[in-house]
């Protein structure tokens, strides 16, 4: 059986957590199985800079950190369903990867 592997990542968690429940609301009236939304580990990444444009003064340092949260949700194939999901309104930053499974 083939089922559709929605990747999603976004720095926005609730941006994320809408577009899940989007799909969800689509796998529930479609009647298609549904895995997920399984969450994935987050990246963090961070950067360190100094703040004094120079070398003089005292060492005080920036520190900024970025968080990339991640899901994974398994749907089974059905054109109708993917049809929607292809509909679904993607907020800005967010990343999706569909791909084809054999399970």
């Amino acid at each position: 059986m083939q089922k559709a592997r929605i990747k999603l990542a976004c720095i926005d968690i609730d941006k994320l957590n809408q577009t899940c429940s989007y799909i969800k609301e689509i796998s529930d009236k479609t009647g298609v199985p549904m895995r997920g939304p399984i969450p994935l580990p987050t990246k963090k990444l961070k950067v360190t800079t100094r703040k004094g444009p120079c070398g003089n003064g005292k060492a005080t340092w920036d520190r900024f950190e970025m968080r990339v949260h991640k899901r994974l949700i398994d749907l089974g194939l059905d054109e109708r369903a993917l049809r929607l999901v292809m509909r679904v309104p993607i907020p800005e930053g967010l990343n999706i990867e569909i791909e084809m499974v054999d399970v």
